[in-house]
C-alpha cells in the first residue's frame, strides 16, 4: 500500500506532528509492504531542520524523522514553506529532501491513502 502523510503543525508547541510521526513509525513497523512518504508542509517544515535540542525525556522530532528514514520511509519538505521560514537545504536532517507542490500533487494522486495532521 502506498501512503502519504501530510503534516502541517510546527514540531513543538502542539502534538500533531509528534503524533503523526508516531503513527508513521508504527505503520512502517507493523504494516508490511507499506510505502510511506511524510510531507512537511507549512509550519511542519521546521521539523526537518537538523540540530534540534530538546530537554532530557522530551520527544525529539529530528530523531523521529531519522527513524522514519531508517525504516525506508521518505521525508519531503515544501520548498516554498522552507523559504518562508529561512530554512536552507544544507540545514535539513540527513535524508530529508526539498520538494514542491507539484510533487505533492503527484504523490497525492498516486497514494492509496492520504493522512493529514
Amino acid at each position: 500500500m502506498n501512503m502519504l502523510m501530510i503534516l502541517n503543525d510546527p514540531p513543538y508547541g502542539t502534538e500533531r506532528t509528534y503524533n503523526g510521526l508516531r503513527l508513521a513509525l508504527s505503520l512502517l513497523q507493523k504494516a508490511e509492504g507499506t510505502g510511506l512518504t511524510v510531507f512537511l508542509l507549512g509550519d511542519a517544515a521546521s521539523a526537518g531542520k537538523a540540530g534540534q535540542q530538546t530537554p532530557s525525556g522530551y520527544y525529539n522530532v529530528e530523531r523521529m524523522l531519522k527513524a522514519v528514514l531508517a525504516r525506508q520511509g521518505r521525508v519531503l519538505l515544501c520548498g516554498t514553506c522552507m523559504d518562508a521560514r529561512g530554512i536552507k537545504e544544507t540545514e535539513l536532517v540527513e535524508g530529508c529532501r526539498r520538494s514542491t507542490l507539484d510533487e505533492l500533487t503527484e504523490l497525492t494522486a498516486a497514494a492509496d491513502k492520504v493522512l493529514v495532521f
